[in-house]
């Protein structure tokens, strides 16, 4: 059983009860030895050991009620307190036995070993350094704060003190005692240290461990002077230092986290750095001023400055074996991946720069994971990562020593082939896509995605290590365009396609603010009288290159770059103002205009169609938004309430391309629609006398009847087609067969006032 399992409760009444005599004890002895009672040095022995042995009792208490954490902490204490009492009981036995000052070996040695448990005890402490070298270190510091005080105390304290009286070794090593309280109390604050919540049981230590430098400092310059006797009121300084002690083992202990930093520790203030070398200036001006009018150094100060000095080289030692480490790990963290272990970008740009110095073949194959981005929305980032771990396990594996495998970012990869090529990078990526496979029960598990992969060789057409990566990224989105779970070489014709699209799209992110978009309308008939009662606007491009594009052409690379969002405001604005000019001739007009999927998602849609309204003082009924079935099943509930509070205003709602998408009966009861308008692929087919086709447009009007919904027949484009869709009973009709897209100039004059239609 463990002790932390078999330590009784400490009872509280009990604590506080030892508290209280402890106290009581310090302020007796501390009234005994001011008022100068007799029997004053007995009564200062028997205080410091009742009070020491009672603090030891309390640490071993700590040490078996504490986490294990802190468990070395407290015996380490407790058996500095138990030397102390021996130290003690040993002092009075033989100053009883007639030695007035009993530094004897004995005595010096238990209370020397009560300095070495007590600085252990401060390394072992919960915020102590973790490494052997971190305690050597502070360890150091201490030592050399100590040593310093060496001349600086011959300086204040010893100075007129003649070298007979300092003969004996035993009695001037007791002189020392003040230069380890001041190591020890270094060592606290070094542990204690910046950024750290301080601990309230080694705040109180700390007070004891100045309270006793302070008595030591006392002491030795009484001793050193003669003018000492045990009972002096400074004794009971040490009494209440141990009383802190054991005051300190009744505070909780510190949080106790799962072993690992949860933030990153801030660094430490300048005067933290310089405080183990703050001292050793006024060390060297010590020595300078206790030079004796002969020229000749003090003995002692001479030993201690060589043992400052030695001890200052081993610091400086450790500190640059500290920065080569630290210069490693730099190297480690700039140079390679965290999470995978495989080189970085930075190290796959320089190895594959170096490829290219050196001449001869180079190839890049890049890979990038299908499907990761939903790892991580499903099942979380930990898991993304673990995947990412044994994923980049797998390849490494599979490229061995046949290329340089490295993680660029994210989900992306790369494999550096260069020199001699034992395989060819074609081979590797048939390799890669291999080891990348799903081992049996991943599918089920849904965590394993695929790869798409894209080499790139290095040619005449590639003038630097850019050119040769963009090619590979080139060829790896042909590869994802594809199917995935592919790999493609990149060609001139994709490259050349590639350079295309990215000027389309630089082009296209100029063309609102140009004003080179442009309008066209195609009328919308109503098949029983022939008259055109609305029109579709649709967006045209004209290139200042490429001439005037059709929206096939541009528009998916408007939607996959965000740039339809202002095309769609753009088209808003005047398919309302070209309305409001068609309704002064024909009042009864409206107008459609087909509104991108991602415009559908954004919280300003009502606000644009409203303002687009109000500016060209277009009511509200004479706007129809078009929208994709598709667009409209993918839709939140929010965009659902978005449509409703437009239909509430007395804007049409349109489901374009019906047919071709989810449809559903279910989403018909749910989408606030007023028109539906039929795919122009089974309007196509009624000219072959398709009977399916005709079928499913005769099924879609009797479904539009039922829920209320106008129809609309698209692709009309011949009499067959008209008289099909008449027989059927469509009410609207659009296509060629009615009138090709045309500016609004000519679209004007086929507009017939409603009376005139009557």
């Amino acid at each position: 059983m463990s002790l932390a399992v078999a330590a009784p409760a400490r009872h509280p009444l009990a604590g506080r009860v030892g508290l209280v005599a402890a106290v009581v004890v310090v302020l007796g002895e501390m009234i005994w030895l001011v008022a100068g009672l007799p029997g004053a040095a007995l009564v200062s022995d028997l205080g410091a050991m009742a009070v020491s042995s009672w603090a030891a009792v309390l640490c071993v208490g700590a040490a078996r009620r504490h986490p294990h954490a802190l468990r070395r902490f407290w015996s380490l204490l407790a058996a500095t307190m138990i030397l102390a009492a021996l130290g003690r009981t040993v002092w009075t036995v033989e100053r009883l036995g007639g030695i007035d000052l009993p530094h004897t070996p004995l005595v010096g040695g238990l209370f020397t070993a009560g300095i070495v448990t007590g600085t252990a005890a401060l390394l072992c402490s919960r915020a102590g350094p973790r490494s052997l070298i971190g305690q050597a270190r502070t360890l150091l510091d201490g030592v050399i704060v100590g040593l310093a005080l060496i001349p600086i105390g011959w300086l204040l304290v010893f100075r007129d003190v003649a070298d007979a009286d300092l003969a004996d070794p035993l009695r001037t090593f007791g002189l020392l005692y003040p230069m380890f309280d001041l190591m020890q109390l270094t060592i606290l604050v070094a542990v204690a240290g910046p950024g750290r919540p301080m601990w309230r049981s080694l705040t109180v230590i700390g007070a004891g461990l100045a309270i006793r430098a302070g008595a030591d400092t006392v002491y030795v310059s009484l001793v050193a002077h003669g003018s000492y006797a045990p009972g002096h009121p400074v004794d009971v300084c040490w009494p209440l230092s141990y009383l802190l002690v054991g005051l300190a083992t009744r505070y909780p202990p510190p949080a106790c986290g799962d072993g690992e930093e949860d933030v990153e520790s801030p660094l430490p203030p300048w005067w933290r750095v310089a405080l183990p070398y703050l001292p050793v200036g006024g060390a060297i001006v010590a020595v300078m001023l206790s030079r004796r009018p002969t020229g000749q150094t003090p003995h002692l100060v001479f030993v201690g400055m060589m043992a400052l000095l030695g001890v200052l080289a081993l610091r400086q030692g450790l500190a640059a074996n500290e920065n080569l480490r630290l210069v490693g790990r730099l190297r480690r963290l700039a140079y390679s991946d965290q999470l995978t272990g495989l080189p970085n970008r930075l190290t796959f740009i320089r190895r594959l720069r170096h490829a290219l110095r050196a001449g001869g073949p180079v190839a890049v194959v890049l890979l990038d994971l299908d499907g990761f981005k939903q790892v991580n929305d499903r099942f979380g980032h930990a898991a993304g990562d673990r995947l990412l771990s044994t994923t980049a396990e797998r390849m490494r594996d599979a490229v061995g020593p046949d290329g340089m495998i490295a993680r660029l970012g994210g989900d992306e990869f790369a494999v550096l082939v260069a020199g001699d090529r034992p395989v060819s990078p074609e081979r590797l990526a048939v390799r890669l896509l291999a080891a990348l496979e799903p081992l049996p029960g991943e599918e089920d598990l849904g965590v394993h995605p695929s790869a798409s992969i894209g080499i790139a060789e290095y040619g005449p057409q590639h003038t630097s290590h850019t050119d040769l990566l963009r090619d590979a990224d080139i060829a790896m989105y042909a590869a994802k365009a594809s199917g995935k779970s592919a790999y493609r070489t990149c060609t001139a014709e994709l490259r050349e396609s590639a350079v295309g699209r990215a000027e389309l799209i630089a082009d296209l992110r100029r063309a609102v603010d140009e004003g080179q978009l442009l309008m066209e309308f195609q009328p919308i008939v109503d098949l029983a009288t022939g008259t055109v009662r609305s029109a579709e606007a649709l967006v045209r491009w004209r290139h200042p290159r490429l001439g005037v594009l059709t929206p096939a052409r541009f528009l998916p690379l408007a939607e996959e770059t965000g740039l339809i969002l202002g095309i769609d405001r753009w088209v808003i604005h005047e398919a309302c103002r070209a309305a409001a000019t068609w309704r002064e001739h024909a009042p009864e007009v409206t107008v459609a205009v087909n509104i991108a999927a991602a415009h559908l998602c954004r919280p300003d849609l009502i606000a644009t169609v409203t303002g687009a309204m109000g500016a060209a003082g277009l009511p509200p009924r004479a706007l129809t938004l078009e929208l994709t079935e598709s667009a409209l099943i993918e839709g939140s509930e929010a965009v659902l309430d978005r449509l409703a509070q437009l239909r509430d205003l007395g804007v049409r709602i349109a489901i374009d391309d019906f047919g071709t998408g989810y449809s559903s009966l279910s989403y018909l009861h749910r989408i606030p629609a007023t028109e539906l308008k039929i795919d122009r692929s089974f309007v196509s087919r009624l000219d072959a006398g398709d009977a399916r086709a005709y079928a499913t447009v005769e099924m879609v009007n009797r479904l539009a009847g039922a829920f209320d919904l106008a129809v609309v027949a698209e692709g009309v484009e011949t009499g067959a087609q008209h008289a099909a869709v008449t027989a059927i009973g469509c009410r609207q009709g659009q296509g060629w067969r009615y009138g090709r897209p045309t500016a609004l100039s000519d679209l004007l004059p086929t507009l017939v006032p409603v009376d005139a239609a009557r």
